[in-house]
């Protein structure tokens, strides 16, 4: 079976050389009805990953007419960002600048220098064109409980009201537990003593009035409600993952698309999005081990609603360097990734040959690649490579994307933060 695994690999694989714009054209033209293009990453540290999602994004916008792009960050911190690009804050003169507000660890994911290119990039592109075509860049994560409540409070405090109320009755209900989130989960989920009233409340409030302000005011009013989903994601994903963590993951992946649904509603009737994830939540769940425990991911839930307007894109790597923390909050370390294990995915890749790959999967003739299950690489922002055998998913790959970018060799992201140690 092996053998004709590598065969059926061998057969879809076509060179990619990342700069060259013949192989993008190629996958470009996969996607020309999707109203959703999924770029996953193996990784949240490797610089290739973020240089080549940059690159189809911009090819994407500019030849096909996407009109914003969603990540795998939180609301306010990328609002900043996006305010940026877009050039409605004069007080932000750089994208290095714009990205100091990514404070909270992992910091590294989005303020890095491939970030600061793209978003310079976005910003060129956008200074001619109306407010209307402008392309936005903006983080549908919901991590940012505390920071959302005070980015609404701040905006709230200029346009005092019900509305400005309901946020401070919110915020005093969140108050006694001291921006920990863990505590409020434990108050919430172990003794009753949550804030979920107080949140939906608000959200109801808030919820559409973009949909009747003036042209200066309907991003800002928009924004406001997207802080308000955030701090509402956030207040059932702390509350669940006290009692069930394969729920919790549930409630962010639902609470992302969510948030994806309305960023499509704000930008009005045709508009497309890019989607920056990693490959958990942009590769189809039902094509892997999740499933069995009940676990959904961005992906399914799209492709479930929406069906072939879904084009997910996975990448992976069979050896390099990446940036990571040895537990969460620690210091930024550049880390080995060692060559694939025997028998994976990236390793069968590397075993057809050591040349970066493109595989387009949608629309091909059957194989046994739609049978058979092997072992996919997946690192996260906590990382130990002497445990190795820990990160892989099991996955039947051309079920899980439509098409798969494979680098041979990749080299750990550069963060804007100085704090890196090398091992």
């Amino acid at each position: 079976m092996e053998k004709d695994v590598l065969e059926a690999i061998r057969k879809l694989a076509m060179p990619y050389t990342r700069a060259d714009d013949a192989s993008t054209s190629i996958l470009l033209e996969h996607v020309k009805e999707a109203t959703f293009v999924l770029l996953g990453e193996a990784s949240h540290g490797t610089s290739e990953f973020y240089t080549d999602r940059a690159a189809i994004s911009k090819r994407l916008i500019a030849e096909q007419g996407f009109r914003f792009i969603a990540v795998e960050g939180d609301w306010p911190a990328c609002y900043t960002l996006n305010r940026y690009v877009k050039g409605l804050d004069d007080s932000v003169t750089s994208a290095q600048q714009a990205l100091r507000d990514f404070e909270r660890w992992p910091s590294w994911m989005w303020a890095n220098r491939e970030i600061v290119e793209l978003a310079e990039w976005l910003r060129e592109y956008n200074a001619n064109k109306t407010e209307e075509d402008k392309v936005g860049f903006y983080g549908i994560d919901m991590y940012s409980m505390w920071e959302s409540m005070v980015a609404l409070l701040d905006y709230l405090e200029s346009k005092p009201g019900a509305d400005l109320e309901a946020a401070k009755r919110a915020f005093e209900c969140f108050e006694p537990h001291g921006r920990d989130e863990q505590r409020y989960g434990a108050s919430s989920a172990l003794f009753g003593e949550g804030c979920e009233d107080e949140v939906i409340a608000l959200l109801r409030r808030l919820q559409d009035k973009w949909q009747h302000a003036g042209p200066e005011d309907r991003e800002s009013l928009f924004s406001a409600e997207m802080n308000a989903l955030a701090v509402a994601g956030a207040e059932s994903y702390y509350t669940t993952m006290i009692r069930h963590d394969a729920h919790s993951w549930n409630v962010r992946d639902r609470h992302m698309v969510t948030a994806l649904e309305r960023l499509m509603a704000f930008h009005g009737d045709g508009a497309r999005a890019i989607v920056w994830e990693h490959n958990t939540h942009i590769g189809d769940a039902r094509a892997t081990d999740m499933a069995e425990d009940g676990m959904v991911n961005v992906g399914q839930l799209l492709r479930e609603k929406y069906g072939d307007k879904v084009f997910a894109i996975g990448y992976g790597t069979y050896a390099g360097t990446v940036i990571a923390g040895r537990s969460w909050g620690m210091e930024l370390e550049v880390m080995p990734v060692p060559r694939a294990m025997a028998k994976s995915w990236e390793e069968l890749l590397h075993r057809v040959s050591s040349a970066d790959k493109l595989l387009l999967f949608r629309g091909t003739e059957p194989s046994i690649l739609d049978e058979v299950t092997v072992g996919h690489r997946a690192i996260g922002v906590v990382y130990h490579p002497e445990r190795e055998r820990g990160n892989y998913v099991p996955s039947v790959m051309t079920q899980r994307y439509d098409a798969f970018i494979y680098f041979d060799e990749t080299n750990a992201l550069s963060p804007l933060s100085r704090e890196v140690v090398h091992t």
